[in-house]
């Protein structure tokens, strides 16, 4: 009996060891994320793709999983999210955001861990369908935050009711706070004796959008002048999350000369960014505007098509703004400063082609009281760093 009893546990504890061993050589999978430029890389995202990771059968997802990624020199692990990257309600890649100094590498491992409580509080990457103030669409990440408008603003206008908008241009909100803004903001505007176009510490909106294309509005050329849009007609959020926000917007088709547009928005906002991230679907054009309002045109204008950015630094208010666009450089085709005794019609356009259907480009702002950006040298300089590693991506590769 005794014999017996020490044979059985010999025998668990030997299949004990063959499946700690199985767990170990099959529940991760590492990668290597190398940075090819000169310059460190931190609040950018990298994507791994979901099918790469359930190729591995231990690592699919099953009810109550998610993913951990750590960085193998320290095991320490870094904030990841579970991404929908087209908006058809699954989850195609995860996201996280590696720090590298120049031309260095580090290596992580990705393994399935518990799905931990969650929070009742607003993700850092936030947006929401505004239906309290007529119909906005607004998000925001830890630097900066934008809305556009939608159909019932612009009804309002049609119809000559008061508080309406019609425009299709990308609105700032003047963030310096790196929590979440929108829904306090909406509230003190809505249901307190407090504005939003009041600066109590956390910023405010003193931008002005009108009919201008704002912050990365689009337009079509027609001859010497600009047709865009009115407000979009339908949305749907896709995501929120510790590290990016996206949603789409839909827009009635549109006439341009003698085309017509048809324009479906995909937006995204990561962690750490100051631009929006644009992905145009598109029918009826091969080339977009897309749009810096010029204010009182009383800015400087930067522009490097070369390098794929543009710049509008001008005074705002009591303080200084810098807008900014950039675009995969092989698709920059140039821009325009358009001027016109027109309100709000005054834009400083790129020019980018539309391949296979899609035009991809980022557009933002920074503002001097955030402390971000205080002249138009560091902002500036974030820009062309920001295109640099767009046209630079960093190199992610699974390590066997």
């Amino acid at each position: 009996m005794f014999m017996n009893y020490s044979f059985n546990l010999k025998t668990y504890a030997a299949l004990l060891s063959l499946i700690f061993v199985g767990c170990v050589e099959e529940s991760s999978i590492q990668f290597e994320v190398t940075n090819h430029l000169d310059l460190d890389r931190s609040s950018e995202t990298v994507e791994i793709d979901l099918d790469l990771l359930e190729s591995e059968k231990a690592l699919k997802l099953v009810a109550g999983k998610t993913y951990k990624v750590s960085e193998v020199s320290s095991n320490t692990e870094v904030i990841s999210q579970l991404s929908d990257v087209d908006g058809d309600g699954s989850a195609d890649v995860l996201l996280f955001q590696p720090e590298l100094m120049g031309n260095t590498s580090k290596t992580y491992t990705v393994e399935l861990k518990n799905i931990e409580t969650q929070s009742d509080s607003i993700p850092t990457c936030y947006s929401r369908f505004v239906p309290e103030r007529t119909d906005d669409y607004a998000w925001e990440n830890d630097r900066v935050a934008f809305r556009t408008y939608g159909p019932i603003a612009q009804k309002m206008v049609e119809d000559g009711v008061p508080g309406g908008t019609l425009s299709s241009g990308i609105d700032a909100w003047l963030k310096r706070v790196d929590f979440p803004i929108i829904n306090k903001w909406y509230k003190k505007e809505l249901e307190t004796d407090g504005s939003y176009h009041e600066d109590d510490g956390e910023g405010l909106d003193n931008f002005h959008v009108g009919s201008s294309r704002g912050v990365g509005g689009i337009a079509v050329k027609v001859d010497s002048t600009y047709q865009f849009s009115k407000n979009f007609t339908e949305y749907q959020t896709i995501e929120n999350g510790p590290l990016r926000t996206s949603f789409w917007l839909k827009y009635a088709s549109w006439d341009a000369g003698n085309k017509k547009i048809t324009e479906t928005k995909y937006i995204s906002l990561d962690r750490g960014s100051n631009l929006s991230k644009f992905r145009i679907e598109i029918e009826g054009t091969d080339t977009i505007s897309v749009g810096l309002t010029l204010h009182e045109k009383d800015g400087e204008i930067t522009a490097t098509p070369e390098q794929g950015w543009m710049s509008y630094w001008e005074p705002h208010d009591d303080s200084e703004l810098g807008l900014g666009v950039v675009v995969p450089s092989s698709t920059f085709l140039g821009y325009d400063e358009y001027v016109t005794d027109k309100a709000d019609l005054s834009n400083l356009f790129a020019q980018v082609k539309v391949v296979d259907g899609e035009a991809v480009y980022y557009a933002g702002f920074g503002w001097k009281k955030s402390k971000q950006y205080t002249t138009k040298e560091e902002w500036t300089k974030y820009l062309q760093q920001f295109a640099t590693k767009v046209n630079n991506p960093l190199e992610v590769k699974k390590v066997e």
